[in-house]
Parts: structure tokens; sequence; C-alpha cells
């Protein structure tokens, strides 16, 4: 009980330490749109009763991984954030094209090579 103790008031101190910047703001919102896209695909799976990847999902990486690239890139220099955010946010961008130009295609009739 007592090692609960300490790190509690260790989180304590902590949290009375936190500063929230406008950075941090864009980072803590980029972090919260990157991870709600899971909520979003398993909204839809329930739902479908399949595995599905829904445009939001695509939607919502792309703009958390946006975000939080400016923060890492502007607001904390961070190479590793920039490295690790980076990839996701090329394959989301590729990713939300293919679903556009494949939903274009269908509507349009016109034949994908």
């Amino acid at each position: 009980m007592e090692l609960f103790n300490v790190h509690l008031a260790s989180i304590l101190r902590a949290l009375q330490q936190f500063e929230l910047t406008p950075w941090k703001a864009v980072g803590l919102l980029g972090s919260v749109m990157f991870t709600s896209r899971w909520f979003v695909q398993l909204y839809y799976t329930r739902k479908l009763k399949r595995v599905v990847m829904p445009l939001a999902f695509w939607w919502l990486s792309v703009c958390g991984s946006v975000l939080l690239l400016a923060y890492f890139i502007i607001g904390k220099n961070d190479s590793v954030g920039i490295i690790s955010n980076f990839f996701p946010a090329f394959v989301s961008v590729y990713n939300l094209v293919v679903h556009l130009r494949h939903r274009k295609n269908s509507i349009t009739g016109d034949a994908t090579v």
C-alpha cells in the first residue's frame, strides 16, 4: 500500500506541474483523433458484423497524423515522434485516395486498371 501512495503522490506532483501549451493541445488533439479511429472501426465492425475500415477511419488517421506531425516538428522538435508518425500519415493518405478513387469509379462506372 505504501508503494501505491508513493506513486500516487508522484502522479499528483506531476499533474500540478502540467502546463497546457497551444502545441501540447495540438498534440493531444492529434493523439485523441488518431486513437478514436479504432473506436470508429470497432463500431462499424460490430454494426455490420464484419470487419470494415470505414472512410471515417482514414480521415481520423490523416487528421490525427497531421496534427501529431505538426506537434512533433514545430512544437517539440522530436525526431522519434516525426518518424513514428510520418509513415502512418503516408499510408492513411494513400488509403484515403484509393478509397475515394474506387468510390468515384463505382459511381461513374469507369473500369479500374
